[in-house]
């Protein structure tokens, strides 16, 4: 019988929200105890030398199942987006996704909205439920057809689906590679208005409340959209956001001299956008952090801006940049391990997210301080293609736990 304990910690507890000092026993893939525990019938002990002791990371937008990634940033379960080759349209495609993470990480995949993401008919999201889908989602486009989306909100909330959407209109945004602004001009670079987010998050908030669909917007960036989320909210919508860290962090000045790694979906945005997206994030409107992990290589990178593809590997460095958060006292603790792990759990209706007796031990422990320098040439990723390359974070995983199997 397996026993693990770990000790010398500080456990963010997410049902209390309270930060105490001690430990816990692992035992047979669960919290056997918790607090103050007696290490001595462990047959594994993990000294976690005053690091901090938090469930794993349930990560709800990667486009890539990545695990040596997923592993060194405390990532233990993921949602899939259907953005696949091919799209996840159909039940067999959801299984053999779901099965892609073995025991190391949990896998979510998430159905198609429409036939091959293509906007034009509904998917058979309903067998895909049966075969393991978790939500259904519009992928890295929108569905531009107003009565589409209608009935696919309207399927969903029939099935108890919640529907993750990306907010970007298509006709504003297509051939654009940068957000309309000083910083595009100066670069020449073709592109959109930052509005084009927050025209799709009006329709589909609209839509949600019409249908009473959960609503889940995978990323939003914008004031527009935040003040529409804000409202919607007040009126008892059921929506859900969520943002990458590098939104928070970063803003389109960080594309100068072309960088391509900086190149997103959806794009940079300027520094007003960044700083209201930071205070959503104080105020509550932002529910859950995501990684959009989506590795790419030199063939997709080491181009013009123009041609390179957008997207970041983001899944090892999801801790460290939300943690910069904490050190800037946008958030504590407490509201970190919601973001990173129990408001997802809740939007995927998984296990996760607990540190108490009988949850399932997945745990991340980590080093709040510890500064290291991001080189995006040795990531555990597929692909370094980092924002953050060559940056000193402030915060590392140092233990990674999946079902009570040390992974790292």
């Amino acid at each position: 019988m397996s026993f693990i304990a770990i000790i010398n910690g500080r456990l963010i507890d997410p049902a209390s929200k309270k930060i105490v000092e001690g430990g816990l026993l692992l035992k047979e893939g669960r919290i056997a105890a918790c607090g103050q525990i007696d290490p001595s019938q462990a047959n594994n002990v993990i000294d976690a030398e005053g690091g901090y002791i938090a469930p794993a990371i349930i990560d709800p937008t990667v486009f890539s199942v990545d695990l040596p990634a997923f592993i060194k940033g405390g990532i233990g379960r993921v949602a899939l987006m259907p953005d696949q080759s091919p799209a996840l349209d159909e039940a067999a495609l959801i299984q053999r996704a779901k099965a892609s993470g073995g025991e190391a990480v949990e896998v979510y995949p998430l159905a198609a909205g429409s036939r091959g993401l293509e906007g034009r008919e509904l998917a058979e999201i309903g067998l895909m439920q049966r075969a393991g889908a978790k939500a259904v989602a519009t992928g890295r486009q929108w569905i531009a057809d107003s009565g589409l989306m209608y009935r696919l909100l309207d399927y969903a909330a029939s099935l108890g689906l919640t529907v993750i959407s990306h907010a970007e209109d298509g006709g504003l945004t297509k051939g654009c590679v940068a957000t309309e602004g000083l910083m595009a001009s100066r670069l020449g670079l073709r592109a959109a208005p930052a509005v084009a987010e927050a025209i799709v998050v009006a329709r589909d908030l609209m839509l949600a409340e019409e249908t009473g669909c959960k609503i889940h917007f995978a990323q939003l960036t914008t004031k527009k959209s935040f003040d529409l989320i804000r409202q919607a909210k007040e009126k008892g919508v059921k929506v859900t956001v969520g943002i990458n860290p590098a939104y928070l962090l970063l803003s389109d000045r960080h594309t100068e001299d072309f960088r391509t790694f900086a190149r997103l979906s959806p794009p940079l945005r300027g520094e007003d956008d960044r700083l209201a997206s930071v205070e959503a994030l104080r105020d509550g409107v932002i529910d859950m952090f995501c990684s959009a992990h989506d590795p790419r290589d030199a063939e997709d990178k080491r181009l013009p801006f123009i041609d390179a593809k957008p997207g970041m590997a983001g899944a090892e460095t999801l801790l460290s940049a939300s943690l910069e958060l904490v050190h800037q006292g946008v958030i504590d603790l407490s509201r970190l391990v919601e973001l990173l792990s129990v408001n997802a759990a809740q939007l995927l209706g998984c296990e996760g997210g607990g540190l108490s007796v009988g949850d399932e031990a997945d745990i991340v422990i980590f080093d709040i301080d510890r500064e290291w320098q991001l080189d995006s040439a040795k990531m555990a990723a597929k692909a370094g293609n980092s924002p953050f390359d060559g940056r000193m974070m402030r915060g590392k995983v140092t233990h990674t736990i999946k079902g009570g199997k040390i992974l790292l």
